[in-house]
């Protein structure tokens, strides 16, 4: 879908939600991610090693590159054994269960992307992958010590996917975020909304206004400000 997408768009076409980037930039990134997460899967590297630099190619050559970069990495992740011992960078209950999940979302966000570039706006976000990929930014990428979604005085947000009952608290605060799963009560501000449109604006894919949102507005542009992922 990210390929087909990118060949309606054209390798020129502005990338909306991630500015200064065009189609091929996108393709450039996300396959380079691709190969490098392959290649952890393939030969079990253990401690960190850094991708092999994006191609200088374009246009078709561009297309075919990224599409064979993605078949390598499926198959990679079907033929892995569940015991893979290799290096991950996130909770998960394996390191090939965190490669899976991992993947799954970088492509899915990215297309979103292509998806942008070409038609204007993302398409659909099934509600299972949907609720995963918000656990997995609230509870593991914004956990890490080098989130910079912080405040100055603990405050509370809550997010409610309204058509499948998930409900996370984020407690905010000078420390890494800490996320909790259920919630009720008073919150600093709430975000609901379906967990696809909740997905794709927390991943800073759709504007705010694609939730609905109560309280204080100012969590909201801190989220926009300090949350991207790098």
């Amino acid at each position: 879908m990210l390929a087909s997408a990118a060949e309606a768009a054209g390798p020129a076409a502005p990338v909306p939600t991630c500015p200064g980037w065009q189609v091929r930039d996108l393709l450039r990134h996300t396959g380079t991610v691709h190969r490098w997460a392959t290649a952890f899967v393939t030969d079990g590297y253990t401690s960190y090693r850094p991708d092999a630099g994006e191609p200088d190619l374009d246009g078709d050559d561009l297309l075919a590159w990224f599409r064979e970069g993605h078949g390598l990495l499926v198959a990679a992740l079907h033929e892995a054994p569940a015991d893979l011992e290799c290096w991950s960078f996130l909770p998960a209950p394996s390191p090939l269960a965190f490669w899976a999940r991992r993947q799954a979302h970088e492509t899915a966000v990215h297309r979103a992307d292509a998806e942008s570039a070409a038609y204007g706006k993302p398409g659909p976000v099934a509600p299972e992958p949907a609720v995963d990929g918000i656990d997995e930014l609230l509870s593991a990428f914004h956990a890490r010590r080098k989130s910079r979604v912080r405040t100055a005085n603990p405050q509370l947000l809550r997010v409610v996917a309204t058509d499948t009952g998930d409900v996370w608290t984020v407690r905010l605060s000078q420390e890494p975020a800490r996320t909790e799963r259920g919630g009720e009560g008073p919150c600093d501000c709430e975000l609901s909304g379906s967990a696809e449109r909740l997905y794709l604006t927390l991943w800073n894919r759709l504007p705010m206004d694609a939730v609905s949102v109560t309280g204080d507005q100012a969590l909201t542009r801190l989220w926009r400000e300090t949350s991207g992922i790098t």
